[in-house]
C-alpha cells in the first residue's frame, strides 16, 4: 500500500481530535463511527480472558463507542501527547482518563491513573463510498484496568456516581456484545499487519 504523506495524517488526525471533542460535549461518542473504515477493528483487554473486539464500522458505532461508552456523560479522554509515523501509516496517541465528577477531598476530578492511549491504522480507501478518503482500519486502547476499578469504586463510595454510570458499571462479562474469550476473537489482539509480521523489528534469537 502506497505511503501516506505526514501533513495528511495530520490533517485527519486534527479532524479526529475535533470529533472527540463534540463527541464529550453532546456525551454521545457514535458520531466517530465515520472515521473508521466500513471493516475496521476496535478493540482491547478487560482481563486475559475477557476481550473485547468490535469488528465492521457498525458493530464499532453499536458498541465499541456505543454500549461500552453509554453513562460516561462529563468524562472526558485528553490526548496529552501524539506520535505519527507515516511510513507505517500508524499513529498513537496516550490519553488521560478524567470523569468530569470533583472529589470533594481533593478539589479535582476523579482521574483513572497510569497511562491510558489507543494505537491507530490509518489508511486510504479504495472504491466504495470512502474512496480516496483516509479512515482507521484498526485501533487497540490500552489502559491500567485495576486503577480504573479502584476509580470507580472511589466515586461509589462518594454517591457521586449517576445513574446512567451505574447502569454502564453493570456492563460486564462475556454475554456483552464484543466480548469474547481470548479464543474467540473475530480479529487479533495485535493489530492484523503487526500479528501478520509487517512491521517486525526484532525476530526471536535463533534456537541453538
Amino acid at each position: 500500500m502506497a505511503a501516506i504523506a505526514r501533513a495528511e495524517i495530520e490533517e485527519f488526525w486534527e479532524t479526529w481530535l475535533e470529533v472527540n471533542r463534540e463527541a464529550e460535549r453532546i456525551g454521545d461518542w457514535r458520531i466517530m463511527a465515520d472515521w473508521y473504515a466500513e471493516d475496521a477493528s476496535y478493540g482491547w483487554m478487560y482481563s486475559p480472558d475477557e476481550h473485547f473486539m468490535a469488528v465492521g464500522r457498525d458493530q464499532i458505532r453499536d458498541w465499541a463507542i456505543g454500549i461500552e461508552m453509554d453513562g460516561f456523560d462529563g468524562w472526558h479522554y485528553d490526548y496529552q501527547c501524539t506520535m505519527i509515523d507515516e511510513a507505517k501509516g500508524m499513529v498513537v496517541g496516550f490519553w488521560k482518563q478524567r470523569s468530569g465528577i470533583v472529589d470533594d477531598a481533593t478539589g479535582r476530578e476523579y482521574e483513572v491513573l497510569g497511562i491510558g492511549g489507543s494505537w491507530f491504522g490509518v489508511e486510504r480507501q479504495v472504491g466504495g463510498a470512502d474512496d480516496g478518503l483516509l479512515k482507521f482500519a484498526w485501533q487497540r486502547d490500552w489502559f491500567d484496568m485495576p486503577s480504573t476499578a479502584h476509580t470507580f469504586m472511589e466515586i461509589l463510595k462518594a454517591g457521586k456516581a449517576s445513574e446512567t454510570l451505574l447502569a454502564r458499571m453493570a456492563v460486564t462479562g462475556h454475554d456483552v456484545p464484543g466480548h469474547y474469550h481470548l479464543d474467540e476473537i473475530p480479529s487479533p489482539v495485535w493489530p492484523p499487519p503487526v500479528e501478520a509480521g509487517e512491521h517486525l523489528t526484532q525476530p526471536e534469537a535463533a534456537t541453538p
